[in-house]
């Protein structure tokens, strides 16, 4: 039986390889600043992402990008801006979600774009 994290770790890999696919250029993975993690944080036409990764195997409780919280989404943009502090050339940043259920018919993944 797989770990919560195993889990995690295999829906950051789907969502890094869905990402690329999409014409996304990936900048870092598990990017921390203190105690606080960013995902992935990529690239697309000018823009910088900043991407939290939640994957569920169900939905009883419930679907994964209900489970980030305000709480995660301050933690997000705190290291977004240690992340900006190290990087300055990017002017332009966005937060999404990546959500993605696995399922024995296929995983579903779905985009969460700007959520600030």
């Amino acid at each position: 039986m797989s770990t919560h994290l195993d889990i995690g770790r295999f829906g950051e890999q789907i969502a890094a390889e869905w990402l690329l696919k999409q014409g996304y250029d990936l900048l870092s993975r598990n990017w921390k600043y203190r105690r606080k993690e960013i995902d992935i944080i990529a690239c697309k036409n000018g823009i910088l992402h900043f991407i939290e990764v939640k994957t569920r195997r169900a939905d009883f409780f419930g679907l994964p990008e209900e489970q980030v919280n305000r709480r995660k989404i301050k933690h997000l943009q705190e290291a977004a801006a240690a992340y900006q502090e190290e990087h300055p050339q990017w002017r332009r940043m966005q937060f999404d979600i990546l959500a993605i259920n696995l399922n024995i018919k296929g995983n579903s993944i779905f985009l969460l774009e700007d959520i600030s």
